[in-house]
C-alpha cells in the first residue's frame, strides 16, 4: 500500500505536461474518488503556479478513472499578484476524464476574523463513540476505505441497517490511514469521503459525482477533521451535497458543494 503523498505524487514531462500512476487503493468499486482526483490535479496545478495553494477547484467528472498511468495537462489562464488561474485535465488512455478550473493563492497563517460562526449542529459525538461504519457495518467497502480512517455518527448511518433516518445528512471523524497530517491534498479527499446524503432517503448503490467545487478556506491544524455533510433537493435522479470542514482547532477549513445522480435502480 502506497502512502498518500506517494499516491498523489505527480511528475513534470514537459511544460504543463505531469505524468501520475494513479493508485487503485483509492477507489470505490472500479472508479477512484473524485476527491483524490482532485488532490492530483490540484498538485499539478500548484506546480505550474507561483502560489502555493488551490485555493477554489471546480471539477467536471467527464468519465471514471481506474488505477494506472495518467497525465495531468495544465494549461494557465491568468497570473496574477494574489491569485493565478488554471485549467487542468486528467487524461487517461488518450481520454480526459476530469476537466478542472482551478485557482491558487498562498495563505498566511490564520488571523483575526470578522466572521466565523459556529460548526453545525447537530455536533459530532465524541471520536469514541463514532464507529468505523463502512468497514463494520453489513456492507464491506474495500478499496478507499481502507486508505481513511472514518469513524461515523451512527445517527446518520441506519441506512446500513436499513433505517435511514429521511434527511440528507451525513457526518463523520476523518483522518487519513497512513497517517499523513491535514493538508490541501488532504481536504480535497475529505470534501469527497462521506457517503451520499441521499443514502439517508434511501437511494444506495454508485451516486457519481457530476461537477463538484471546493474551497480551501485555511491551512488545517493537525489533528482529526470533523466533516458535516448535508443536502436540500432530490429532483429529477439528481442530488445536491454540500460538506463542510472542520479542524482540531475548530476552525472551518473547506468547504464543497457538488451536483450529483442518484443511484439506478435495476
Amino acid at each position: 500500500m502506497s502512502g498518500f503523498l506517494d499516491a498523489t505524487a505527480v511528475k513534470q514531462v514537459a511544460d504543463g505536461r505531469y505524468e501520475v500512476e494513479l493508485d487503485g487503493g483509492y477507489a470505490i468499486g472500479t472508479a477512484l474518488n473524485g476527491g483524490y482526483l482532485m488532490a492530483v490535479l490540484d498538485k499539478a496545478v500548484v506546480a505550474e503556479s507561483p502560489h502555493e495553494h488551490p485555493l477554489s477547484t471546480a471539477a467536471t467528472f467527464l468519465r471514471p478513472a481506474t488505477a494506472g498511468r495518467a497525465e495531468v495537462l495544465v494549461e494557465t489562464v491568468k497570473v496574477g499578484r494574489t491569485a493565478a488561474t488554471a485549467r487542468a485535465s486528467l487524461v487517461q488512455g488518450g481520454e480526459r476524464l476530469v476537466e478542472a478550473l482551478i485557482v491558487t493563492g498562498t495563505l498566511g497563517e490564520s488571523g483575526e476574523h470578522e466572521w466565523r460562526g459556529e460548526p453545525p449542529v447537530p455536533a459530532l459525538p465524541p471520536i469514541e463513540s463514532c464507529p468505523e461504519s463502512m468497514k463494520q457495518g453489513p456492507v464491506r467497502v474495500r478499496g478507499f476505505a481502507d486508505r481513511v480512517d472514518m469513524r461515523f455518527d451512527p445517527s446518520t448511518m441506519r441506512w446500513l441497517d436499513g433505517e435511514p433516518s429521511g434527511r440528507l445528512e451525513a457526518r463523520s471523524w476523518f483522518r487519513m490511514a497512513d497517517g499523513t497530517e491535514p493538508d490541501p491534498y488532504v481536504l480535497a479527499v475529505a470534501v469527497d469521503a462521506l457517503p451520499p446524503v441521499a443514502t439517508n432517503i434511501g437511494s444506495t448503490g454508485w451516486a457519481p459525482t457530476v461537477e463538484m467545487t471546493w474551497h480551501l478556506r485555511e491551512l488545517p491544524a493537525p489533528g482529526p477533521l470533523a466533516l458535516y455533510g448535508s443536502g436540500r433537493l432530490v429532483s429529477g435522479g439528481w442530488f445536491d451535497e454540500e460538506v463542510e470542514v472542520w479542524d482540531s482547532a475548530g476552525r472551518l477549513v473547506a468547504q464543497s458543494r457538488q451536483l450529483a445522480r442518484l443511484a439506478r435502480k435495476g
